[in-house]
Order: structure tokens, then sequence, then C-alpha cells
């Protein structure tokens, strides 16, 4: 009889990487390099150790953990958003349509990510959120100088979103220089201009540190364009502009609920309104005649 055949065992299957490193032969994987002089590139390039050592709690709860990771998850959202946005501003600037295009269709992407980010804190009683509450002191969203940098490239601006950020000189400088430059919106009106559409020079050259109020003339060329051809350049960007405008209405409102579950219609932290301050901004559209112009259609 042929002696009995060796099975290997199931930790000599599950032998280390690091045994089979540089292997050549046939039909095996090479092992990815283990040994570095000092950090890894991957740590090099994403900076994973400093990300995971910047939660500093402030309280004894375990549910502070979540809240704070989410919140700074949210930040990295408002950055990559906002340089999402301008991008898509300059090359409209250029009237290049196709990179404005790309660059807004990833925001979508980015915005539902953003948006899913509330789904950590959606379901927080106030007991839950009082027991950590105390540690964000004065803090407040509203304070965010990355979502401020949000809405102003959406068109709503407001100078005095500017004075919490007295004491930051280089981030008070940024809010500032977004302040005076052309929203989102802005660019794109200036683009129907340029193709020839009747964009009032009162909306051209309206005072670009103000809200964007709607104009009825605005709205008559989003009417003509969605009533021609729904595949002409224009009337696609309307519609990638109204994917934003939904994404950031749906962020809205579930930042009220969020809020509404947890605190009810308490005053919020940082002394804001809270919950009626929220429910306001939650009627607001972005890019406005993009929506009424759809009635006339």
């Amino acid at each position: 009889m042929s002696p009995k055949t060796h099975e290997a065992s199931p930790e000599e299957r599950a032998a280390s990487p690091a045994e089979h490193a540089g292997s050549t032969e046939a039909g095996e994987v090479e092992s990815p390099n283990l040994d570095f002089a000092g950090t890894t590139p991957y740590e090099d390039y994403v900076q994973a150790d400093v990300l995971t050592h910047l939660q500093h709690l402030r309280s004894d709860d375990p549910g502070e953990m979540v809240f704070l990771v989410t919140t700074q998850v949210m930040e990295l959202w408002f950055t990559v958003i906002v340089h999402e946005w301008e991008t898509a501003a300059h090359a409209l600037r250029r009237d290049d349509i196709p990179t404005a295009q790309n660059a807004l269709k990833r925001s979508l992407r980015e915005l539902e990510a953003l948006n899913a980010s509330w789904r950590p804190l959606a379901q927080l009683t106030p007991a839950q959120f009082n027991s950590y509450r105390g540690a964000l002191g004065e803090g407040s969203g509203f304070q965010s100088a990355m979502y401020r940098r949000m809405e102003f490239l959406l068109g709503d601006k407001s100078a005095s979103m500017l004075v919490p950020h007295r004491g930051a000189p280089r981030v008070h400088a940024e809010l500032e220089k977004a302040l005076h430059e052309p929203s989102l919106y802005d660019e794109v009106l200036g683009l129907l201009a340029r193709r020839g559409h009747a964009i009032p020079a009162s909306v051209l050259e309206r005072d670009l540190t103000k809200r964007y109020d709607p104009s009825p003339e605005v709205e008559a060329v989003w009417t003509e364009l969605y009533s021609g051809d729904e595949h002409a350049d224009l009337a696609r960007l309307g519609e990638t502009l109204t994917d934003v405008a939904e994404l950031v209405w749906r962020w809205r409102n579930d930042h009220l609920v969020a809020t509404r579950r947890a605190m009810g219609s308490k005053t919020g932290t940082g002394g804001s309104a809270g919950v009626a301050w929220l429910e306001k901004r939650a009627t607001k559209n972005v890019f406005p005649e993009l929506w009424t112009a759809r009635s006339h259609v």
C-alpha cells in the first residue's frame, strides 16, 4: 500500500505571507513589501495616524466618540465637495461644460455619502445626547468654516457669517475671499449670458457678497431651455444642478430631523435657535429658478 498522502493543516495552508515574500514560482503571486525603513508609504500619503488620533473626548460617555468622529467625517466631506464645486465654477468660467459636469456629478456621490453621515446620529434620544452635550460648550455646526464655504458656493452669502472666525486669520481670509467671489450659480448664469440668453444686467452685476435672490428673467431662461432639447448641454447642466440642489435640501432636512429627535425645540448649542433655525433653512431651495421654471414648461 502506498503511504497515506499528507494533507496540509489549516495552519500550514494559511502560512504567513512573509514566508513567501519574493517568491516568483510559476502560479504564485509575489507578496507585497512589508519592510520599510520609516513609516509606510500608505501612512505618508493618507496620514491615517494623524486622522485616528484627532479624537480628544471631553466626557466619559461612550457615545461621544461616534458623535465626534461623525462630525469630523462631515468636515472631510465638506472639504471634498467645496473642491468639486470650485472646480466646476472655474470650468464654467472657461465655458468648459464637460469638466464642470464631471465635477458636479462626482459631488452628487459625495453629497450622498455626506448625507449618510446623519445615520449614526439619527436615533439619538434626548438622554443620550444630553449625556455629552455639555462637552460641546458653545460649539455648534453653524461655526463650521468649510460648511460656510459650501453655502457661499451655493449663493447663500452673508458677511456676518465671517464674524465667528475673526480669531483665525487664515480661515477668515479664505472665507472673505469666497464671500467676494462668484458663486457656482453666478458662474452658471454668466455662461448662460455668454451663450446669448437674456440674463439681466441686474443679476450679472449684482453685489456678490449678498444672498442670491430669484429673478423672473432667469426663470424665463430656464423655462425656455427646459422647453427645448432636453439633451442639450445647458439643459443637462440644469438637471445636474437640480440633483445637487435636491441633495442639499435632503441634507438640511436630515439635519433638522436628527436635531429635533435629539433635543426637541430647545435652544441649540452656541446660542442658535436650534430646530426653529433649521426649519427655516429647510424651506429654502438653492438654484431657485431651476425649480420654479418647471411650473411653466
